[in-house]
Formats: structure tokens, sequence, C-alpha cells
């Protein structure tokens, strides 16, 4: 029996746990699609989730055919893989390839620890959203215990961590993190200059970068279940521009 099914026994049954980080913020993304929507993927990948073997998470995930297209950006050319996009379109410059007022909705995930400019970040996305479009992110947390453990270890040493700790990592989709705006109150702050209506909270799913210690996935589940929110692991942040 895995670590997961004996703190989490409800992940016997389908796979994934009552806390599972995706499923929760796909959930919201895909209650804000309509057939009409046109979606723009920032730093949309390669569509690694294509290996994960929950197909419900998986198809969670996968917004294409829900609404009119789902545009993928994304400064590597290597993204123009990923098969959960209808088109991709290469960023090459400091204004996004996607046209002003264009879009229904935004996803940014796992994406806005890399951003060495989150004012540039988000006034993009503030220009190619139609009013009342969404702006949907998730990303990790600077103050959480895997943040400052992010920052503590040199950018070069992070895929060599991460397959220490957790059990599926391709190191090809490991970039260099900065973390210019990943705590709930900058993010919240942020939002707000940027005239977006929002909700912006920490989130904890079970430890799965923990999985490979009985003890420290104990501490991951104590942390996940007590911490204080603004000590979360993940930050889930939703806008809706004015």
């Amino acid at each position: 029996m895995s670590l997961k099914q004996i703190f989490y026994p409800e992940s016997c049954f389908g796979g994934f746990t009552i806390v599972d980080g995706t499923i929760t913020f796909y959930t919201r993304v895909n209650a804000l699609i309509q057939p009409s929507s046109v979606i723009v993927d920032v730093g949309c990948g390669r569509g690694s989730f294509r290996d994960d073997p929950i197909e419900f998470r998986r198809e969670l995930r996968n917004l294409t055919g829900k609404c009119r297209e789902v545009i993928g950006i994304d400064v590597d050319n290597r993204a123009k893989e990923n098969p959960f996009i209808d088109e991709f379109r290469l960023i090459t410059e400091a204004h996004w390839p996607v046209e002003d007022q264009s879009t229904d909705l935004c996803v940014s995930d796992n994406v806005l620890e890399h951003i060495e400019d989150p004012d540039h970040f988000f006034s993009e996305i503030k220009r190619i959203l139609r009013p009342g479009g969404y702006a949907c992110i998730r990303t990790p947390n600077v103050l959480s215990y895997f943040g400052l453990i992010s920052k503590l270890v040199p950018n070069s040493r992070h895929s060599f961590v991460l397959e220490k700790v957790k059990d599926r990592v391709n190191s090809g989709d490991v970039f260099p993190t900065v973390y210019r705006c990943n705590t709930v109150a900058r993010l919240r702050r942020i939002l707000k200059e940027y005239n977006f209506v929002h909700s912006v909270y920490g989130y904890d799913a079970e430890p799965s970068y923990l999985s490979r210690s009985r003890f420290f996935y104990f501490l991951g589940v104590l942390h996940q279940r007590y911490a204080p929110h603004i000590f979360k692991v993940g930050i889930h942040a939703f806008g809706r521009k004015l």
C-alpha cells in the first residue's frame, strides 16, 4: 500500500485524494468555461500531464473540446508538441502573440514562479483578456517549506533534488525559479493594481514531493492539515477583469 493510500484512504477509489490540488484548481477553471470561450494557456509547456495515470484528472486538465479554442503560448518551441492545445504560438518578444481583448480565460499553471517581471506578466494578461474575462493562476508559495527549500537550492540542482524526493520527474520540464510574486499578499496586491476582482488563497494538496520518505511524508501531511493558509505549499488565484 502506498503512502498516499495509507494517509488518504479515499485515494483507493479513483486514484486521487480529497485534497488533490490539480482537481481542485481545474474544477474551478472548468466551471468558468463556456462553449464560445477562447482560452490562452500561458506557458503551456509540452503537455507533460499526458503521462498522468489518473484518467479523470488528466481529462479535467484537457480543456480542448470544451470551448471554441485553446491557444498555447510559451517561450520554449518544444511546447508545440503539446497535444492539449488547438494552436501554438511562440513568445519571441515582450508582447505575447495574442491580440488585445481577444481572450475569455487565461490559465497559468506553475508558471508565475519562473517570471522575472510580474508587472509585465499581469499587464499582458490584462491586455489580452476581454472585459469580464478570467485569469486562473496556480503557483508555489515561496513562504512554504517547498518554496524556502527551492530558494535555497541552486537552480542547477533542482532536477537532482526533485528526483530524490518525487516519484515522477522529467528534467526537461524543470526550469529556473525566481519567485518574484509568490505570496498570497503579493498576488492579491498585484491583481488589485491591475483592476481584477480576485480571490487568492493558500492551498495544500497531499505532499507528493515527499513520497520517497514515510517520515517526511507524515510531516507533509501534518503541514497540509494544520498549516496557516499563508504558509500553504501552493497558491490558487482567480481574477475577473473589470
